[in-house]
């Protein structure tokens, strides 16, 4: 199962872009995004961001 950001929650720092081993994690507008189909759920992304805003 992918992980989502909660968009409430997302501050836009890029922390969590850039640290994606799969490249998975994109700027939409004002937040970032997951792409699911490429997320491997390795969970890095949710240990990087400092806002606690992604989650599985």
């Amino acid at each position: 199962m992918a992980y989502k950001i909660d968009a409430d929650k997302c501050v836009n720092c890029g922390a969590c872009e850039s640290d994606c081993p799969v490249s998975a994690i994109s700027e939409n507008g004002d937040k970032r995004t997951i792409d699911a189909d490429k997320c491997i759920s390795c969970g890095t992304c949710a240990g990087t961001c400092p806002a606690e805003a992604i989650s599985e």
